[in-house]
């Protein structure tokens, strides 16, 4: 114990207190590579936040090397903030080329800064759902379809990047589909991974149409090596979900009996509008009234609603 507050007390008293302090002010180069430490500790996160923090501690570190060989005079000082100095610069040079290699095309772009980047998605992330749909970008002609009702497999999950896309059941209009919208993900949240199925609807292009696609297998894939980008597309398929169904309750007329149900695609079912209620007969006179042991008529089945399932 003795030993151990020998040692402290060396550390501290040993060296000489300082007596007479410098009238002086240092040198404007020091107090330039303050300003510079100041300033570039209060950079943020990501790539941009790094070039941010490395390039002002960089130039902080060589005004303090400057200061050490010009004014302090000191080799040891000028050695340690010249290594600081030539760290930040590797590592200003090496975050640099990360930013450039996740540059992408300018529809991706796009989508990156309308979806992606609200979320907080970094761009290495979305680096690897952009390289998941090969890095690219699928046109659709108008009045092509995507989907055919009862005919295409569901293998892949899309999402419109322009155009619009007309959803319709047995000719009959369902709703919209609109940029930044999946166009199945009805279909892609209805089915487990080990599933297959087909449409039952079909999707057309209104206009000239562009779309994103991830086949289903290397989606899937991809979301057992990163679970972050599994629970992203999670919630962004269920949002999505949700529109479609304030789309489809615009649909719905309760008061002459239609009803539109949710995209399925194992069943669907329309309602048709029910018949106005038959008026009851008038009574029979009194001389047309059955006689006691006449024999009576089974009364009419009444009428009911008829229901079309799809096959």
């Amino acid at each position: 114990m003795g030993e151990n507050a020998s040692f402290w007390e060396s550390l501290i008293y040993a060296h000489p207190t300082c007596t007479s302090w410098k009238q002086e002010a240092e040198g404007s180069i020091y107090h330039l590579a303050s300003i510079f430490f100041v300033v570039g500790f209060m950079g943020g996160s990501g790539f941009f936040g790094l070039l941010y923090v490395f390039s002002l501690l960089g130039l902080g570190f060589l005004c303090s090397s400057v200061w050490a060989w010009l004014d302090v005079c000191a080799a040891d000082i000028f050695s340690w903030n010249f290594v600081l100095f030539a760290i930040c610069f590797v590592q200003f040079v090496y975050v640099t080329y990360q930013v450039r290699s996740v540059a992408f095309d300018r529809e991706f772009q796009e989508l990156y800064s309308a979806l992606f980047q609200p979320l907080g998605i970094s761009l290495t992330v979305y680096r690897k759902i952009v390289l998941c749909c090969d890095a690219e970008v699928v046109t659709l002609e108008k009045e092509h379809c995507y989907a055919m009702q009862g005919k295409t497999p569901i293998d892949k999950l899309s999402l419109l990047v322009s155009g619009r896309i007309r959803v319709t059941v047995d000719g009959e209009f369902l709703h919209y589909i609109f940029p930044l919208q999946f166009l199945d993900s009805p279909e892609w949240d209805s089915l487990r991974p080990t599933e297959e199925g087909i449409f039952q609807v079909t999707l057309t292009a209104e206009t000239d149409c562009r779309y994103v696609a991830w086949r289903r297998k290397k989606l899937y894939l991809l979301f057992a090596k990163h679970r972050f980008i599994s629970r992203l597309f999670s919630i962004l398929i269920g949002s999505d979900i949700a529109e479609k169904l304030y789309a489809l309750n615009d649909r719905v007329h309760v008061g002459r009996g239609f009803r539109y149900d949710i995209r399925l695609p194992n069943f669907y079912h329309v309602a048709l509008p029910e018949p106005p209620p038959v008026p009851p007969p008038p009574p029979p006179p009194r001389s047309h009234r059955l006689q006691r042991g006449s024999p009576r008529r089974p009364p009419a089945a009444p009428a009911s609603c008829g229901s079309f399932l799809a096959p």
